[in-house]
């Protein structure tokens, strides 16, 4: 149970792309502090974040690095029937050069204008580095998570090669994707990112992740699910789409 837990964390991990940060106010000792963050997951499949040195919730992090990442699922007309996850983490700011330059590639493919206010108004990465998380798939669904993360074997140039690929030359089988998982059309889709379980699509401002029928371990078997996927007629079964 503990591991199909785990999957069906991580899932709503990838699915979604903000959350609530919530860290140990400076200010106010002994209260929280809630803030919304985007993120996206790093080579190692935790919360990477951009967050302002100026902001509050930087300041709190610089106190005490121990904070919560809660997401849920969106749209979600009924909040305590759907899943989601209190992602409990010790934040730490990246600061070696090649690892902030890891994150900024991974980043701004996901939020393209992050690139603009990253270094002009002093921006850092920090990543969510886990310690325990709190799923509840629905009611009566609740479990303690203490391995939710999977590292993407992908991580780095194969992935970049593999997105700018199906960026430039498969536009049609990206758009297939779309039609077949029922995403919204009001902007051409770019993929953003794949991992072992699936691909990122970003449409607009709005990031959607799209689960493979199968896990992928391979850049081979990656092409072969991308290519099973343009050419299917309905989305597999065994593998709903993750929007």
């Amino acid at each position: 149970m503990s591991v199909e837990a785990a999957k069906h964390a991580r899932e709503l991990l990838l699915k979604e792309y903000r959350g609530v940060l919530s860290t140990h106010s400076k200010s106010m000792p002994g209260f929280p502090f809630g803030s919304v963050v985007p993120y996206c997951l790093d080579d190692q499949g935790r919360p990477l974040i951009l967050i302002s040195r100026i902001a509050q919730h930087t300041h709190n992090l610089q106190k005490d690095p121990k904070c919560s990442l809660l997401v849920g699922e969106r749209e979600a007309e009924d909040v305590q029937a759907v899943g989601r996850l209190t992602y409990l983490a010790e934040a730490e700011k990246l600061a070696d050069e090649a690892a902030v330059e890891a994150a900024a590639e991974r980043y701004y493919r996901y939020f393209p204008d992050s690139q603009n206010y990253h270094k002009a108004h002093d921006f850092d990465f920090w990543v969510l580095k886990p310690v325990r998380h709190r799923y509840i798939g629905g009611f009566g669904a609740i479990h303690w998570v203490e391995h939710l993360t999977l590292a993407n074997p992908f991580a780095g140039q194969a992935e970049i090669s593999m997105v700018e690929h199906m960026n430039s030359d498969h536009a049609k089988a990206i758009a297939h994707y779309v039609d077949l998982a029922g995403l919204p059309k009001g902007a051409p889709a770019q993929m953003a990112g794949i991992d072992t379980e699936g691909m990122h699509l970003r449409i607009g401002q709005a990031l959607y992740w799209l689960p493979f029928q199968a896990p992928c371990n391979t850049p081979t078997q990656v092409r072969e699910a991308l290519v099973f996927l343009a050419r299917a007629e309905h989305w597999p079964k065994n593998a709903p789409a993750g929007a």
